[in-house]
Formats: C-alpha cells, sequence, structure tokens
C-alpha cells in the first residue's frame, strides 16, 4: 500500500511516544548482589545477618520503586569469604555484609574493628560512627575503594571442645580460632596456637581437632553450631575483648556509577537498619548461653579483674604491633581510646 500524506502524519505524531515508550524499556532495574558468608534463612527467620541483608534487599528495591533490584546470596554462594573485600574494591562484587579485620591483609587499618579488649561494650562501639575514628576510618576505606553503608558491632565469645578458655593462663597450649591477627598475638602472649580460618570453617576446625576453642560472635556460635562440638562457652553478654565490626560494605566503583538520589537512598536505608543489627547481636549474646546451656556446656561471664588482665596482654602486643604498622594505624588507635 502506498502511504498516503495522513498515514505519514500519523507516523510521524507517533514517533516521539513509541520513542519514548523504547527508551523506557531500555532503562531496565540496576541488579546489585550482596555476598556474605552466613547461613541463609529468609527475612523473619534465621542468623540476623543475613535477615539483614534481606531487610536492606526489600526495602531498597521497593523505595526505589523498581529501579534498584538487590539479590542476597548467603554462605559465600557468590564467591569465597575472603575474595569478596577484593572484589568490592575492583567493582566485581557490589555488596558485602564483612568481617572488617578479615580484610587486614589488603588494607591493615582494617584490623581496628577487632582490636582486642579496645572496644568492651555496645555503647562505646555505637559511638564510633559519628567520632573522630569513625570519620577517619571511613575515609581511609573510601580511599581504598569502599564505601561503609551500615555499622554493626557484634560481642563474641569463646566456645572450647574441652577445658574453658576464660583467664589468660587457660590459654596455655590450646589451638585457638582468634579471628584477626591482632586477636592472633594477644592469644600467642597467653600461650596459645592460632590459626587464621573464616568462622564459617570454625565447625570442621573443631570437628577435626585442628582446634580446640573458637572465638568468635555469639550469632556465628549459634549459626554454625558449635554448641555440638563444646563444653564450655565465655559469653560476651556482660563483657568481651572480642567485639567485631561487620558492617554492609559497598563498591565504591559501584556506588559512584549510580545516581545521586540511588546513592542517598541505599545509605538511608543502610543507616535505618543499624539498630535491628545492633538488637540482633545482643539478643544473640543471650541467645547463645542458653543454647549452650541446654547442650550441657559450662557458661561462664568475664568478670573485670580477669578482662583487665586480657587488656593489659593486648596493649603490650596487638595494640602496640598495630600502631607501630605506619601513622595512620597509630593514629586511628589514638582516636579509638578517645571513645569511652
Amino acid at each position: 500500500m502506498t502511504p498516503t500524506r495522513r498515514t505519514l502524519l500519523a507516523a510521524g505524531l507517533a514517533a516521539p511516544a513509541l520513542l519514548r515508550f523504547g527508551l523506557g524499556a531500555a532503562q531496565a532495574a540496576t541488579t546489585l548482589k550482596i555476598s556474605h558468608q552466613f547461613p541463609g534463612g529468609t527475612i523473619d527467620e534465621g542468623d540476623f545477618r543475613d535477615r539483614m541483608c534481606r531487610k536492606f534487599a526489600k526495602a531498597v528495591t521497593e523505595r526505589s520503586k523498581g529501579a534498584l533490584e538487590v539479590q542476597v546470596y548467603p554462605g559465600s554462594s557468590l564467591m569465597k569469604t575472603n575474595a569478596q573485600f577484593g572484589a568490592m574494591r575492583k567493582g566485581a562484587l557490589d555488596l558485602s555484609l564483612y568481617p572488617s579485620p578479615y580484610a587486614g591483609g589488603e588494607v591493615p587499618e582494617t584490623n581496628i574493628g577487632l582490636m582486642p579488649a579496645l572496644v568492651t561494650s555496645y555503647q562505646q562501639a555505637l559511638a564510633w560512627k559519628a567520632a573522630p575514628v569513625g570519620r577517619k576510618l571511613t575515609e581511609i576505606l573510601e580511599a581504598k575503594g569502599i564505601v561503609l553503608v551500615s555499622w554493626v558491632w557484634q560481642a563474641g565469645g569463646v566456645a572450647s571442645r574441652e577445658r574453658p578458655l576464660y583467664a589468660p593462663e587457660d590459654a596455655k597450649g590450646l589451638k585457638v580460632r582468634g579471628g584477626s591477627r591482632e586477636m592472633d598475638l594477644m592469644m600467642k602472649q597467653a600461650g596459645a596456637a592460632t590459626l587464621s580460618i573464616p568462622s564459617n570453617e570454625s565447625y570442621a576446625a573443631m570437628q577435626t581437632g585442628a582446634c580446640d576453642a573458637v572465638i568468635t560472635s555469639s550469632t556465628s556460635l549459634i549459626s554454625f553450631r558449635l554448641e555440638e562440638l563444646s563444653k564450655s562457652l565465655t559469653s560476651g553478654r556482660e563483657r568481651s575483648y572480642w567485639f567485631m565490626l561487620e558492617p554492609i560494605m559497598m563498591s565504591k566503583i559501584v556506588f559512584d556509577r549510580l545516581p545521586k538520589d540511588q546513592q542517598d537512598l541505599i545509605m538511608a536505608v543502610g543507616a535505618e537498619l543499624e539498630s535491628f543489627g545492633q538488637e540482633g547481636a545482643k539478643a544473640d549474646d543471650t541467645r547463645v548461653e542458653e543454647l549452650f546451656g541446654k547442650a550441657g556446656a559450662k557458661v561462664q561471664n568475664l568478670d573485670e579483674p580477669t578482662m583487665g588482665r586480657w587488656r593489659t596482654i593486648a596493649r603490650d602486643t596487638a595494640w602496640k604491633d598495630y600502631a607501630n604498622k605506619s601513622a595512620t594505624c597509630a593514629e586511628l588507635l589514638k582516636l579509638a581510646e578517645q571513645v569511652s
């Protein structure tokens, strides 16, 4: 059929609408992947760190009206635990809920997030974000390609296969998983041998006898079922020399590609979820005692004099070693000591 002036005119009028429709269809949602090493569950049940990631994903997806879609990959199912930090720095992974000292091999300053006996209460830990130490750590990580989206701290305890690891003299002869170089330095000074493994490998290490005692967060003690292998628990509920910063981190390369409104949304949701994270951590400090006690383990809480003895060893070993690494590490430690 030969086109008439009328059909050509109609096609011309329709072209902008078709073009707009085509562009709209081309603008698919941006998919972000968030990885972590912890057991998967649902948004309402399971490890609170997995639930926190799922709540983050749901809120960002809904509040962006689908412009952003966040997918959660638990149990290191997307990539191995220790590879996640480097992958974020390169833009190969979007987000991770990641234990900060696991990154110490690439960015030594991150070991401040598990410095033995430096943080001993949630009140002290929560003050870091707005304090000079928190601002400095944020600045350092951004320079290394990482954005801190949501701050979460967890207290930890000690699960032992046989005899308790309570006071420094108890460490002699034990093979201990501490969770960071600095924690290992303190344990070695107390007489322990140490091994460096992610917490999700703790069960196998205890089961085979490669490890006698595991120091990790209350939540990991629960999620990795260490009560099945333990006769003793030194709980972190009342006080602990083991407090870990375990935030949601994001690749700065990926973050910087997003429009400002989406960046603001991600940071807002991250901040809103911090209270959920801290409530989950505190609840697990109580729950872990109940779980280990029910399984027949001896449960103890550190008293202040024993805590003080661990702090003395930590100052002479881990703190000193960290401060000697660089001027930046020394500055971070000094700023952290100002947070009481």
